[in-house]
């Protein structure tokens, strides 16, 4: 996504002589540079582990890459502590005060890896895979991988401070991540279920998609589909031999069962006049809208279940006691905010705001080399759950906050770089995610003063006043 001018400010800002000699850029690599050396001094000798399902490679290097040691241990993640205490023999041995265990952060065992090198005061840090993948091809220009080198590779990386340093682990931030991948994956089955449903009905009763305008969020809609399917077995004409006045009674009670209140009079209507509609391929009509009594079933289960892990997520934002604080930006929801935390983790864990908007791949990538400049993108690279957990908040945010709203307004209609709606909208998504930032980090409310001029702009403000 082309986002061109937008980081003019920021790159001034960035390339200001500031009479150090170091720009901000420069600061905050140096700091977190000296944050990896405390973890990978130069006294420790460097433990590579290329973690598998029931073999892990273990090799013991030095900060050269030479390999000190090596060795396959043949079971599971969770019994690599004898590697960890073999490791450390063989680093002393050497001359080694100590080890820095290293990996890549696949699927669940760096974690199991992680909590037994805290068990024994190893320090632990996790490398990208992409850069594994790199440093393999640039190994020696081909595309050999063998768990063997695949270690070697994760100790020299480490050794070089291209790694990172893991989300400390946090029995109240866990929970809430948990959650959040367990709602994700109930939006998903929602979505494929009223898919399905919208594609059934299509094919044998198109008619029932045009008496609502947004049928799939009319609780009408789907208490009335729901008789029609699940009551009558798909048989229109017996849901038409009812007549209006009891089919109106059977969806009343199906919404009353749903805790609503009164159906839409109209959605009823149109429901009942499309009963005799013939248009759709009749022969397959029962059995289609059999499966789709199946599937509003399935559907009102998710949504059951979507409604409780949503209150779990918000009675652990009311834990870490973050509610008030975040709900303070007009617009977002405490659901859509602890959607967004639980791919974030702790706020606090990022050193500055902009590591966070470049863990969700909402950062600009610039292209600069002398007097040429190009083409401005976002970097598409982080975490793409915390990229749509931020896009799904916008909608809500851009209509219920005057901030959001005038900055969409003014992205999309000035006379110089004017952006698509997209692209104001995922500036839109990159500010809700440093505002949260602030938020958490300062333990401030938001304030829609500095939102919209900063710091220095609210003490003008104060001071006009």
């Amino acid at each position: 996504m082309r986002l061109s001018g937008l980081v003019s400010h920021r790159r001034r800002r960035t390339f200001m002589g500031n009479g150090s000699g170091v720009s901000r850029g420069d600061r905050n690599r140096n700091a977190r540079l000296a944050r990896l050396r405390v973890l990978v001094p130069a006294t420790n000798a460097i433990v590579g582990i290329d973690l598998a399902d029931k073999k892990q490679m273990v090799v013991v290097t030095d900060h050269d890459s030479k390999v000190l040691a090596r060795k396959t241990f043949r079971c599971r993640a969770w019994n690599l502590g004898a590697a960890l205490d073999w490791a450390a023999e063989r680093a002393a041995a050497k001359g080694w005060a100590g080890v820095t265990v290293a990996c890549e952060p696949t699927g669940h065992r760096w974690r199991v890896l992680g909590q037994l090198a805290a068990d024994r005061a190893m320090p632990f840090v996790c490398v990208q895979p992409m850069l594994t993948s790199w440093a393999r091809r640039s190994e020696d220009l081909t595309s050999d991988k063998t768990d063997e080198k695949d270690a070697v590779l994760i100790a020299r990386l480490t050794a070089q401070l291209r790694c990172y340093v893991p989300a400390p682990v946090d029995v109240t931030w866990g929970r809430l991540r948990h959650l959040g991948a367990r709602r994700e994956q109930l939006v998903i089955e929602m979505v494929s279920q009223v898919q399905q449903i919208r594609a059934l009905l299509e094919c044998v009763w198109p008619a029932a998609l045009d008496t609502a305008k947004q049928p799939f969020r009319s609780r009408t809609w789907a208490a009335a589909m729901t008789v029609i399917c699940g009551r009558d077995g798909g048989d229109l004409a017996r849901t038409r031999r009812l007549g209006a006045a009891r089919f109106e009674q059977a969806v009343r009670r199906e919404i009353t069962r749903r805790g609503g209140c009164k159906p839409s009079l109209r959605i009823l209507r149109h429901l009942f006049t499309a009963l005799t509609d013939p248009t759709g391929v009749t022969a397959h009509r029962p059995g289609a809208l059999e499966r789709v009594a199946f599937l509003l079933q399935d559907w009102q289960a998710a949504a059951d279940r979507l409604a409780d892990t949503e209150t779990r997520m918000t009675d652990v934002l009311d834990e870490l006691k973050l509610t008030e604080l975040v709900t303070s930006i007009p617009g977002l929801s405490a659901v859509g905010a602890a959607a967004i935390l639980a791919e974030t983790g702790d706020p606090n864990r990022f050193a500055t705001v902009r590591a966070l908007v470049k863990h969700a791949g909402l950062a600009p990538r610039e292209k600069l080399s002398g007097t040429f400049v190009g083409r401005t993108k976002l970097t598409g690279q982080g975490r793409p759950a915390l990229r749509l957990a931020a896009w799904r908040a916008v909608w809500g945010a851009q209509r219920g906050n005057a901030v959001y709203a005038a900055r969409y307004h003014h992205l999309t209609t000035r006379e110089t770089n004017r952006l698509t709606a997209t692209q104001a909208q995922t500036v839109i998504a990159a500010a809700i995610l440093r505002q949260l930032h602030a938020l958490i980090t300062t333990g401030q409310a938001w304030d829609p003063h500095i939102a919209t001029h900063g710091a220095n702009g609210r003490r003008q403000l104060a001071l006009a006043a």
